[in-house]
């Protein structure tokens, strides 16, 4: 017969109750150090639970705390001094979906790790078929007598319903990404307290926002695709706090740059009468103060305000109080951005602004999955970690792909200084139900509101290559109307998968891969590359189903990789930035599951690229962006190609049996040759900014690539022929570059005296690195048939 569970107390430690940035930053990873110290539920069988073995560890499976799991206080916008964890271990049972609370719970797991994952215990697959059920006990610390005691989810997924001391807790909460709770003090009876958590999760035989989530097997098998294990159940910390009966909820904070002000709303429950007075301080030093109600916005002024950038993340101290009289009757600690972020003409094309410049924008598509937690990083450094990896690697900015991450996620991104783009969660692929549609833009609300404060979120992404669309042109002016702060992209993917464009928001977004392909910005929406890349490289012992992951493009080589991925992101700075692109994401930061085209393996055990170099090939598109060079312009009329690489100067571009080629030309070859290697220069077929070769003795007839080769051809009024038939110039040394209009990032390039559209890191004997630059390289010389 099972015993039954020892009563918990709660230990707790106040912190000070003056909030200072200083403070959360130095001591966020031990607030409430008394949480740490909290008993489990299951103490008194403490050999019942053991974790089940990873598929692959992280550098953090074995550090996560058997009992307090995540002990970090886990709302760094809307701090307390008094809080009590209640991750660790719980009863659990299955049931069938239909069932009521069992009669038993017969197993246990660790909270807040989901069923299917390794670092619950469980590891289980959890179907539409079942029900999860969560079970301790707790006692509230006498300390908090006479407040009231609030039950809170960071998140839970799907339909969660609660239970204190069998009675419910409140309304049944619907949502997988958004964090909800209940004041639970009517319903405590003074002692040993019991929760009862049941959770029914469908995944996508449902219709509400799963992502990338799927029913599948939950150890490693083949197949899967662009889609994950599903995530069932408490995914985020459980924690109890004390509030006075007139409490602060939700601080909205907005910048504004135009007036150096921050702008908070303060929200509260249970108020009647009170003000909120804000304080905004900057090493312990109060920069601004303002009063206002409850409800409505105050203005902060900030003299000479130091703005949040990625190059300097500064985030100022912000307290907020409900004041009630003369008397102070609840405070929060948090801490806010002095950012901006718009859409505007520079130099004649619609671009995104930081602070009100021109930043190029470059990231990752940033999935959040983990091999031993799943959706839950085992530990704050592990979610710290793959934020802390795109700094590393130049990265300014990570798409955080159709998943939302704990408030701990954001607060890293607000530290380190990573803008981010925020996806709503896909419901499933298929066109949703009317009843599916109110019910993700509930959910899509709730998102706005718990994250409308992160100074590093500057762009909701609204849907993703019409998975699940609809209604997207309402959808992006309601988000843009709910966070008029923010942009908007109506949908990521609009040349993909048939996707819809609902015509508006802030930008045009294109998916290419490889890429980066041709992505113009319109006279109402900046451009930007919201996928491109899926460079693959699988690395033995380092593999979630060794020999099933996929890739967009497989390297054969980390040296392939790393000449393969530079060579894209020179791409975008020499050729796509120039002609209006705004911002790139790179697929991805790191393999999942049958995934390999992660910079890392998806145990975060190995960077498969030289992080010197990325980083260099990022912080130089950046700094382009800021500081742009002059276009490279060609002259026109007849002109020769000449061949720079050292040895190869008496060489020339030249045709021969519809073929191009080099040839060394000079004053006593004969005139035909002459002819064959002059050219009359054009602006570009298909773009006028580029520029085209017209053969001088074959009117008509056009340099065009075609397979990697190159040939003299005859337009046939296609838009592929104009489009291979068109090249732009980019800088080179001692000459220019050309490269391919439809195809950025690919070049003109003599090898073995064949003329080839040569792919830096490509696999063809023409992509050779060796002499690549020098080969690429052509000084535009006087005709030699004028």
């Amino acid at each position: 017969m099972r015993r039954q569970p020892v009563p918990l107390r709660l230990p707790v430690r106040r912190r000070p109750a003056r909030h200072a940035l200083g403070i959360l930053l130095s001591a966020l990873a031990l607030l409430l150090g008394g949480a740490t110290a909290l008993a489990p539920a299951a103490q008194a069988a403490p050999t019942a639970w053991t974790p089940k073995p990873a598929p692959m560890t992280t550098p953090w499976t074995g550090q996560v705390s058997r009992d307090n799991p995540l002990p970090e206080y886990p709302r760094p916008q809307l701090t307390r001094p008094d809080w009590a964890n209640l991750n660790g271990i719980w009863d659990f049972a299955v049931t069938s979906a239909s069932a009521g609370q069992p009669a038993s719970f017969t197993e246990q797991i660790r909270v807040p790790f989901v069923a299917e994952s390794a670092l619950s215990g469980i590891q289980r697959k959890i179907t539409q078929n079942d029900k999860l059920w969560y079970k301790r006990t707790f006692t509230v610390p006498s300390n908090w007598n006479g407040r009231r005691v609030q039950l809170n989810f960071g998140a839970s997924d799907w339909r969660t319903t609660v239970w204190v001391n069998g009675q419910q807790a409140g309304a049944v909460h619907n949502g997988g990404y958004d964090a909800f709770g209940y004041d639970i003090t009517p319903l405590l009876n003074g002692g040993t307290n019991t929760v009862v958590v049941s959770v029914f999760d469908p995944t996508q035989t449902g219709g509400q926002a799963v992502g990338k989530q799927r029913i599948n097997d939950v150890t490693p098998h083949p197949g899967g695709g662009i889609f994950y294990t599903a995530a069932s159940g408490i995914w985020q910390t459980v924690w109890l706090e004390p509030t006075a009966v007139a409490h602060i909820s939700r601080l909205d904070m907005v910048p504004n740059l135009a007036d150096s002000t921050l702008r908070v709303t303060v929200r509260g429950d249970g108020t009647s009468g009170q003000s909120a007075r804000i304080t905004v301080s900057s090493g312990g030093t109060t920069v601004g103060t303002a009063t206002g109600a409850v409800g409505s916005q105050v203005s902060v002024r900030i003299a000479d305000p130091r703005l949040w950038s990625p190059d300097d993340p500064f985030l100022y101290d912000v307290r907020a109080e409900l004041v009630s009289g003369s008397a102070v009757v609840d405070t929060v600690g948090s801490y806010a951005g002095m950012r901006s972020i718009s859409r505007g003409s520079v130099g004649g094309r619609q671009r995104l602004l930081l602070n009100g410049q021109f930043v190029f924008q470059t990231g990752t598509l940033d999935q959040g999955y983990w091999p031993d937690g799943i959706y839950t990083a085992p530990t704050d450094d592990a979610l710290k970690y793959d934020l802390q990896k795109h700094k590393d690697l130049g990265f300014n900015m990570v798409r955080k792909h159709i998943k939302v991450e704990p408030q701990r996620w954001f607060y890293w991104a607000d530290r380190l200084g990573l803008l981010v783009w925020q996806d709503m969660p896909a419901m499933d692929t298929r066109t949703p139900d009317a009843a599916a549609r109110t019910q993700w833009e509930a959910e899509f609300d709730q998102i706005i509101d718990e994250h409308r404060s992160s100074p590093s979120l500057v762009m909701w992404v609204d849907e993703n290559e019409g998975w699940g669309q609809y209604d997207q042109a309402r959808i992006a002016d309601k988000v843009k109307a709910a966070d008029p702060s923010r942009l908007v992209d109506n949908m990521s993917g609009i040349n993909c998968c048939g996707a819809v464009d609902g015509g508006n928001g802030d930008v045009i977004d294109h998916h290419n891969y490889v890429g980066p392909g041709v992505t113009r910005p319109s006279a109402t929406r900046a451009a930007v590359l919201g996928e491109f890349g899926g460079l693959g490289l699988r690395v033995p012992g380092h593999e979630w189903s060794p020999g099933n992951g996929f890739s967009y493009e497989d390297q054969a080589d980390a040296a392939h990789l790393n000449n393969r991925f530079t060579g894209l992101i020179d791409a975008l700075r020499l050729q796509q930035m120039p002609a209006g692109l705004s911002a790139s994401v790179y697929t991805e930061i790191t393999d999942v599951e049958n995934e390999v085209n992660g910079l890392l393996t998806y145990d975060r055990q190995v960077t498969k690229v030289d992080q010197a170099r990325v980083k260099a090939a990022n912080q130089a598109l950046i700094n382009a962006s800021r500081s742009p060079a002059a276009p490279v312009t060609l002259p026109t009329g007849y002109r020769s190609l000449r061949a720079t690489t050292p040895g190869y100067t008496d060489r020339y571009i030249r045709h021969r049996d519809a073929l191009a080629y080099t040839e060394v030309v000079n004053s006593g070859s004969s005139a035909l040759l002459k002819n064959d290697a002059t050219w009359r220069v054009v602006p570009g077929l298909a773009d006028s900014a580029c520029y085209s070769f017209e053969s001088r003795n074959y009117p008509g007839e056009y340099l065009r690539h075609r397979d990697f080769r190159v040939y003299r051809e005859a337009g046939d009024g296609s838009a592929l022929f104009r489009a291979d038939a068109t090249f732009c110039a980019v800088q080179g040394q001692g000459g220019v570059r050309l490269t391919a209009q439809n195809f950025p990032g690919q070049y003109l390039r003599h090898y073995n005296a064949e003329i080839h559209l040569a792919v830096p890191g490509g696999s063809r004997a023409a992509d050779n690195p060796g002499s690549f630059t020098e080969d690429t390289t052509w000084a535009v010389e006087a005709p030699w048939a004028p």
